[in-house]
């Protein structure tokens, strides 16, 4: 017991003090790969199980209500082509970039960290994957987390939920600007700094505004849950849960945002710096007006 102990303080400290262990955790990782699947192996077992042994009347049941969930949502799939050609045409007029869609690959749960205020997994995609640290994950209905470790056959990503994870978020309805820190819990995450006059209320959509460069804009987070406005208090204590399925998801997608556009250098500006804005050169006529030349013109 006193060498485990010991052990696991040189490992800890070393792990504080020094970057190399990154690189020895991912080794180990990729050693217990194989263990983690063995040990979803039962799992996936009962899981096939159950739906081999599942009577007619459960499937038929079933069935049906995945062909309703695929009428709706191509109902709203043909709403979105017409939405998504206006913006098209409306980002033209106002000359704005066009926006790229993320590629993504799937992936599936391995395991959870059992630590009751970790609230980490680990999914079946790594290196070899093309998975990187940082990467954002989301499950069918929205943000799951974002990837902390990497190894070549598996990586560890930390939820939404977990209180060390914060991300910059914007209301769909209105685009004003916060932080949404996760409060350890699965059901619930807090809205930090909200102004008591802000303009949120309770089942405002929050969505990823983008600006922290991580996570690509536009991706549902959380929904606001409650809005307590204290007397003479600067910020009122706004509260979300999780759009995700943070509890039960078991297959989600790795998203690979586009890179950013290059901000042309100085040089590549064909600008004039002893020209201020408006002002107009000798051969330049201003619009409406009729040039004059010669001595004496007003």
């Amino acid at each position: 017991m006193f060498v485990c102990v010991l052990a696991a303080s040189v490992l800890m400290f070393a792990d504080h003090r020094f970057t190399r262990m990154e690189e020895v955790r991912a080794q180990l990782s990729t050693v217990v790969a194989p263990i983690q699947w063995l040990v979803a192996v039962p799992s996936d077992v009962l899981a096939w199980g159950s739906l081999a042994l599942s009577d007619q009347r459960a499937l038929v049941e079933e069935n049906q209500r995945l062909r309703e969930q695929i009428l709706h949502l191509s109902h709203r799939v043909q709403h979105m082509s017409s939405l998504t050609a206006e913006n098209v045409r409306l980002r033209e007029l106002l000359g704005a970039a066009a926006r790229k869609e993320s590629p993504y690959i799937t992936a599936e749960l391995l395991s959870l960290d059992p630590d009751p205020f970790n609230h980490q997994m680990v999914i079946d995609r790594g290196r070899r994957n093309g998975v990187y640290v940082g990467q954002p994950v989301l499950d069918a209905s929205g943000l799951v987390g974002q990837v902390t470790a990497v190894s070549a056959y598996s990586s560890r990503v930390l939820m939404v939920a977990d209180a060390s994870h914060a991300l910059p978020v914007q209301i769909n309805r209105n685009d004003l600007r916060f932080i949404l820190q996760g409060s350890g819990h699965y059901d619930e995450l807090r809205v930090l700094h909200v102004p008591d006059t802000a303009d949120i209320r309770k089942g405002d959509l929050l969505v990823t505004s983008g600006l922290a460069g991580r996570f690509p804009a536009g991706y549902p987070v959380a929904r606001i849950t409650e809005v307590v406005h204290d007397p003479g208090q600067p910020f009122a204590r706004v509260t979300a849960a999780p759009v995700a399925l943070l509890q039960r998801s078991r297959h989600f997608l790795l998203l690979f945002p586009p890179e950013p556009m290059a901000v042309p250098d100085d040089e590549s500006w064909d600008i004039d710096p002893d020209r201020l804005p408006g002002e107009q050169t000798s051969t330049e006529q201003a619009p409406g007006t009729d040039a004059v030349h010669g001595e004496g013109a007003d």
